[in-house]
This record gives C-alpha cells, structure tokens and sequence, in this order.
C-alpha cells in the first residue's frame, strides 16, 4: 500500500503538464512517453470506477450526500493500486462537500500544487467549458463552482479560484510544494529539478532535461493531433491550445482585467499576479 501524492490545481492551470513531466521522468525513456497512458502512474480522483464498486446502487440514483460520503472510502482504494507513493490528480479544493472532505487526509502523504494567473485561466477556460470570457469570469468567481455527475466522473467542487487557491496554500507545509505556471515555463529546468527533489528523487540534469523536451508544450501539442487525447473537453477542438503567459494582454478588455483583480485581489496579491498598470 501507498500513501497519496496529491497533484492539485484549478482547471487549467498546468495539471497535465506537471504529470507528463513526471511520467516522463519515472518512465525515463528515451522518447516522450504516450499522453494518453498517464492516468497508468496518476490516478484520477474524480473517475466514477473508484466509487462506483464500493456500492450495488446506481451512482446516478444516489443523493449529492451519499455520493459525498463515498469519496473518503473510495480514496483509501487509491492506497491499494500501487506498493509505494500513489500520484492522484485533484482540481477539488481543498475542504469538505456536504460535511465529507474531498481529499482523506489519513492516508496522504503530501501534494504539489500548481497554480496560475487567473487573467489567463480565464482564456483557458473559455475554450475547455465552452463558454464566453465574462461567463468564464463569473465561474471564477463563483463559490459553487463544480462539474455535475456524469458517466464518467464524479462531481468535482472546485469553488472559485480564490479559495481554490486560499484552501491549499493559506498554511505553510513542508509536505506540500507549491508552484506557479509561470515560474515553470519561465525556468523550467529550476522548478521542474525542485519538483524532484521535493519528491526526494535524485536525477542527473540531464534526465531531468529530456523529461523537460518529452513533455514540453510543442511535444504534449504533436502528440495531440497524431493520436489525440482521451482528456480533452468535448466543447474544445483541442486539450492543448497555446500554454503561454501573458495572453490576457491581448484577449481581456480593461473591465474584464479590473473585475477580475476586484474579486481576486487578495490572492494575486500573494503571487504577484496583480500587473504594476492595474495595482
């Protein structure tokens, strides 16, 4: 049994980049490991197999409640698949749903926690949900936020993205890293080296460089639209869009930044997200 490695973030905001980087780097071959295998080294908390043989009852006939409670049992299944650390995908924040916790905190380990300008989460979630930038704006800022039960996947609460981020990061861990996009794509070598080391592995550079090309936003991007991707959204033409910084300059109206800033001050303030010419 091992205990759970949680890969956390809000939508969109490098989830699927640091687990290639990490699947490359474990996996440690030569050329860039297949996309569509990565959920055989992370899980995904939210998949419906998890829960749905812990019950004979139709997942879709049981209350939000029931479902609530499932998640904590279902997760100490996680413990079961691999002997030692077990990596989980979450974009659930970081609390309780209807008096349950979305994340069984006796059987982790520790997280990494990937977060990102929400300026430019925003144009990400446009494309992923398909939806309008100001609809896009409002699920940013909106407490409920969460994605119904489907066939596939539980319910997911992700809350806005203030208290997404408030939730995990408000109390300093040393079992818990956490990141910004922007640091990793600005110096990827630095972060992605911190990465391993936070997760006590000892790469050689040059390892930890070609797990850097293998899934490099170009690579993620080719391998796309050779075989596709299992986790794009149906409302996307594509998973992978353009992975850069800064794209809000050109995409959101004065408005939209300065309504964005008013809502999330306090929490881009802490990452240095408020831009000097909106401060």
């Amino acid at each position: 049994m091992g205990a759970l490695i949680w890969l956390a973030s809000y939508p969109k905001s490098g989830n699927t980049w640091l687990r290639s980087y990490l699947h490359n780097l474990l996996r440690n071959t030569v050329e860039p490991h297949d996309i569509n295998e990565i959920d055989h080294f992370c899980l995904g908390e939210s998949y419906i197999k998890w829960y749905d043989r812990l019950t004979d009852r139709p997942l879709n006939e049981m209350t939000p409640l029931e479902l609530a409670a499932l998640r904590p049992e279902g997760q100490v299944g996680f413990t079961k698949v691999f002997p030692d650390s077990v990596f989980v995908k979450t974009h659930n924040f970081l609390g309780e749903w209807l008096g349950y916790p979305l994340h069984n905190m006796d059987v982790t380990a520790g997280g990494i926690y990937v977060l990102r300008n929400p300026l430019d989460v925003v144009l990400s979630m446009t494309h992923h949900f398909g939806m309008t930038i100001d609809e896009a704006i409002y699920r940013l800022g909106n407490e409920k936020s969460a994605t119904g039960l489907t066939e596939t996947h539980m319910p997911e609460i992700h809350s806005s993205w203030s208290t997404h981020v408030r939730s995990w990061t408000q109390h300093p861990n040393p079992q818990l890293l956490v990141l910004r996009y922007e640091d990793m794509i600005n110096e990827p070598l630095k972060y992605f080296t911190q990465v391993a080391n936070f997760l006590g592995l000892k790469p050689s550079q040059e390892r930890i460089e070609r797990a850097i090309r293998n899934s490099s936003f170009k690579t993620l991007k080719e391998q796309e639209q050779k075989t596709g991707f299992k986790e794009k959204s149906e409302h996307a033409q594509s998973f992978f869009r353009e992975g850069k910084v800064d794209q809000w300059r050109e995409k959101l109206t004065p408005s939209q930044i300065r309504q964005i800033i008013v809502e999330h001050r306090e929490q881009m303030q802490r990452f240095g997200y408020i831009p000097a010419d909106f401060a």
